[in-house]
């Protein structure tokens, strides 16, 4: 971690693929303010399944995705969670990311940093062109993530997530097979 004369502090960050002792920290991950963007917390059940969604995602070699625990270094510690997944956008299939940042860790790059390094890892999967990010319209931080790593805006469309829930995203795209100059 260096600060910088403006006062903003930027982190370094490594991606370890997702295993099953990570529960402990999806459960973390799982506070009221960091999902009030997913439609709240989660409960016991659907944690499970999605760890057990993303122990799966983390051991694929086929290219479809990957799922990683964010590291802080140089100390080592648990800062989140970020991954890529195959999906579809419009009919096409790309690769779609997400991530989540504790709170103590949030406002110094981290996501930022993981967001990059996942792109780097979408791009050497090799399967889709594109990589797309779908924060909502009202999380500035995510947005505010997508723009510094690269990501051109597209638009604004209305997404269902969880099921159930209509929330208004904008729709980031980063061109995978672009030269990585950034």
């Amino acid at each position: 971690m260096s600060d910088h004369p403006d006062g903003s502090v930027t982190a370094s960050v490594r991606l370890e693929a997702w295993s099953g002792t990570d529960a402990g920290l999806l459960r973390a991950l799982n506070a009221p303010e960091l999902m009030e963007h997913l439609g709240g917390p989660e409960t016991e059940e659907q944690l499970a399944r999605r760890h057990r969604r993303y122990v799966a995602l983390s051991a694929d070699t086929t290219g479809a995705g990957r799922m990683f625990r964010v590291v802080l270094l140089p100390d080592g510690r648990d800062a989140g969670s970020i991954g890529f997944w195959t999906s579809a956008w419009h009919g096409e299939p790309v690769y779609e990311t997400g991530w989540t940042v504790l709170p103590g860790f949030q406002g110094r790059g981290v996501a930022t940093l993981a967001t990059r390094a996942v792109a780097e890892r979408a791009r050497a999967a090799g399967l889709h062109r594109h990589l797309h990010a779908f924060p909502s319209v009202a999380n500035a931080a995510s947005n505010a993530v997508c723009r510094k790593a690269g990501f051109e805006l597209l638009g604004e469309e209305d997404f269902e997530y969880p099921p159930g829930r209509p929330m208004r995203c904008n729709v980031w795209r980063l061109d995978l097979w672009a030269t990585a100059d950034r």
